[in-house]
């Protein structure tokens, strides 16, 4: 589907409902010149971003002095090439950085399920090809994760294969997917804290399973009390390449890892039903239970949802209406989201495409869900690479999703440095983290951070922040 964003119709509406009792927006000084897509958080703070206008075009946004994303800044990065203009990819941040755009269920608005893949190097900020899978010819809008060794997973689409890219040698490797129920098509892959990957079936709903590599394949993850899907897109084949055909099972809503450890996944409006459900799986039980319905013939299908930092999950309805989960009702909030892709700030805001921030209804962040450092160095110089160690660098969720494609995790660690006297904040590139896991309890972990040349020196405060959560501050001095 393509996707085209209204946001100042949508914040206008906003503001005309009048004092927020839940949710707000608040529009950002400098919007994106072209607006956004979808936005990558980058290990150094800032986001990259698609433009809503022309999808070769790509823009980063910088926070203000103060850390502020609503006062930030938005500059053009490098275009993509000349014949690559992607929508509805796989993606997903490396544990090194770089970002990963791969397929495109259209290209220059072009239906194609193109094979095309280029990486992101923020460093360089240039873009590198991506050869894909070997024999993959298609592509298109496949569902993609990083395990938590790092290796970045893409499941084609049209079939049952999966493939793993190693980002240090760039080579990839193909991976049993035994037991399989159906074709990967409109599934998402939801990573759990034990390594597995869950996937809401889409052809043979209401099926779940998991995907566990020591398994070599899939097992049964049970059946949701409800359906989740919609049904079929379309009535028959749509042609793709020179003589293929596909024929979509339909859509559905994105899943989210919670604190507690159950998975929040949405659906979209079933077949002949004027409801679309919920379902909340427990890893522990390998079962589901229904969650709430959508009120007013709302659904989540092919939608974006975010676990905020108080613990509860926004959900964008197909209507363009925000609503929050907070674990037993799902709230419906008085701001307009409209379509436009979300995902979660360091600051613990939501960027709503390129023009606002979401805040969150309330609620408090629970100590427990906090990462922890335990290891760190009291100086640093500026310039200059150190490891950080601690409990729960990753967070408790890959914090983002879409129903299938469109991944933007951020279940990675950031290094945010404030100095005392100013009160101005740098963020450090983090890269090389110990693991890309969630939920990582008590292990301890790590991340090699490097200090801005940009920061001021002096007494200062440094925290890890994952998902919008930050750490309890620990004092350094910059030198």
């Amino acid at each position: 589907m393509i996707r085209r964003f209204v946001a100042v119709a949508c914040f206008a509406l906003s503001a005309a409902l009048g004092p927020a009792a839940a949710g707000t927006l608040e529009n950002m000084t400098h919007p994106a010149p072209e607006g956004v897509d979808i936005a990558f958080q980058l290990t150094d703070g800032r986001l990259l971003g698609q433009s809503a206008a022309n999808e070769r075009h790509w823009y980063l946004l910088t926070p203000d002095q103060n850390g502020s994303y609503v006062h930030g800044t938005w500059k053009r990065a490098a275009d993509l090439p000349p014949d690559y203009a992607p929508y509805a990819f796989a993606s997903a941040v490396l544990g090194d950085g770089r970002v990963i755009v791969q397929g495109g269920e259209y290209n220059f608005g072009s239906f194609a399920l193109t094979n095309r893949g280029e990486i992101y190097d923020p460093q360089k900020n240039v873009w590198t090809e991506l050869l894909p899978p070997p024999n993959w010819d298609y592509i298109g809008d496949s569902a993609a994760v990083v395990l938590p060794d790092g290796r970045y997973v893409v499941a084609e689409k049209l079939n049952r294969k999966m493939a793993a890219l190693d980002p240090v040698s760039m080579t990839w490797t193909i991976l049993p997917t035994r037991g399989k129920n159906d074709f990967n098509s409109e599934e998402g892959l939801t990573l759990l804290p034990d390594g597995s990957l869950l996937a809401v079936d889409v052809k043979v709903a209401p099926h779940t399973e998991r995907y566990v590599l020591e398994a070599r394949g899939w097992l049964d993850a049970g059946v949701t009390p409800s359906l989740l899907k919609s049904p079929p897109a379309c009535c028959g084949c749509v042609p793709y390449g020179t003589n293929g055909c596909y024929y979509p099972p339909g859509e559905t809503g994105p899943a989210i890892l919670r604190p507690d450890g159950a998975v929040f996944a949405t659906g979209a409006l079933p077949q002949g039903e004027a409801t679309a459900h919920t379902a909340l799986y427990s890893p522990a039980s390998n079962s589901w239970t229904a969650g709430p319905d959508f009120p007013d013939g709302d659904d989540a299908g092919d939608n974006f949802a975010v676990l905020l930092p108080n613990g509860r999950v926004l959900v964008q309805g197909a209507s363009g209406s925000a609503y929050e989960f907070d674990g037993t009702n799902l709230v419906k909030q008085p701001v307009c989201t409209c379509g436009n892709s979300l995902i979660i700030l360091p600051s613990g805001g939501v960027l709503v495409g390129g023009s606002a921030v979401y805040r969150p209804s309330g609620g408090v962040i629970d100590g427990g869900w906090r990462p922890k450092i335990l290891g760190f160095p009291s100086t640093v110089a500026r310039g200059t690479t150190y490891q950080i160690s601690g409990r729960q660098f990753n967070g408790l969720s890959q914090a983002n999703a879409f129903g299938d494609e469109l991944m933007t995790s951020t279940n990675y660690p950031l290094v945010r440095v404030t100095n005392n006297a100013t009160k101005h904040v740098f963020y450090a590139r983090t890269h090389d983290h110990s693991t890309m896991g969630v939920a990582t309890g008590r292990t301890i972990v790590s991340t090699d951070f490097e200090v801005p040349s940009a920061a001021e020196a002096g007494a200062s405060s440094l925290q890890v922040v994952a998902n919008g959560i930050a750490s309890r501050p620990v004092a350094i001095d910059v030198e």
